[in-house]
């Protein structure tokens, strides 16, 4: 596996699109987890995956962002050129319009309550956009949208980790909770990774949702986990009624916040600053109603 530099993002574009081959490159920081972003003059991205796990992302999203941002009300990722696998780099990547705007916190944000209402109205677009021929979720996007019981034994064993520093009865009460329901309707297009890093604020107003490398179609559920994550009290309220979804729905939403808060958590591996916000994410979800509206 190469190191991904800008010195390899030069040879790439210079090889494979001459055209923007003289053009600066810039690691974007914070970086991504799952790719690489280097801005690309002022204009212009690329994105390259950093592990063989990702490397479906890039084609993905090139075939269906055009699909996706037609029927949504905000700017999305455009890809204008997909790389291909070379000597130097052995998977697909992709150039892309920049977008301008800074990662969502609380601190840039306009409104709340504002801000939970915008994005509702995203996700109630995304999920109204023609999914017939979408890929189904599975191993490609981490099984986002597909039924919770694939984490099932992950959950559980992570509960079993952390019996002496959380409520057991609690935690496996709101997750077979979540096992025991499922999505009636036909499948829907979920974005597979909503979370603060990936929304984009402009005059802290949510202005762009950017990397849809775990989309896919099936359960809208997997997509609501805000409501756990980042927002709380009347901004949660909000951000629940503007859904059009039944109470199954965000119970499954509710099972998804707690495997990742405890797979965080119960990571010995994991930074502090990170295993610390699962931490809040968990007693949010527990601390939470049973019937989430």
């Amino acid at each position: 596996m190469p190191d991904i530099t800008p010195q390899l993002v030069r040879h790439l574009l210079a090889e494979q699109f001459p055209q923007w081959a003289a053009l600066p490159v810039t690691l974007v920081e914070p970086g991504g987890w799952d790719n690489r972003t280097f801005r690309l003059g002022d204009e212009l991205s690329v994105r390259l995956p950093s592990a063989a796990g990702y490397a479906a992302q890039a084609e993905k999203e090139h075939r269906w962002l055009p699909h996706l941002q037609a029927g949504l009300p905000l700017a999305i990722p455009t890809s204008l050129a997909l790389g291909q696998p070379s000597d130097t780099f052995p998977w697909p990547w992709s150039v892309r319009r920049w977008l301008e705007g800074e990662t969502a916190s609380r601190e840039a944000m306009h409104d709340d309550m504002e801000l939970a209402e915008t994005l509702a109205g995203v996700l109630a677009a995304l999920q109204r956009i023609d999914a017939a021929d979408g890929p189904a979720a599975g191993e490609h996007n981490f099984y986002r949208g597909a039924p919770l019981q694939v984490y099932d034994a992950e959950t559980r064993q992570a509960i079993q980790t952390l019996q002496r520093q959380i409520d057991v009865p609690s935690a496996l009460g709101v997750w077979e909770m979540a096992l025991g329901t499922v999505w009636p309707g036909p499948p829907v297009w979920v974005h597979g990774d909503v979370a603060a890093g990936n929304l984009l604020l402009r005059g802290g107003k949510l202005s762009a949702v950017i990397d849809f490398g775990c989309c896919a179609v099936g359960d809208p559920a997997c997509d609501l986990v805000m409501a756990w994550t980042f927002f709380a009290g009347t901004s949660r309220k909000a951000f629940q009624a503007a859904l059009p979804l039944d109470d199954d729905t965000w119970s499954r939403a509710r099972g998804w916040a707690l495997w990742k808060a405890l797979i965080t958590v119960a990571n010995p591996t994991e930074a502090p600053a990170k295993a610390s916000e699962a931490r809040r994410v968990l007693a949010e979800v527990l601390s939470d109603p049973v019937a989430p509206k």
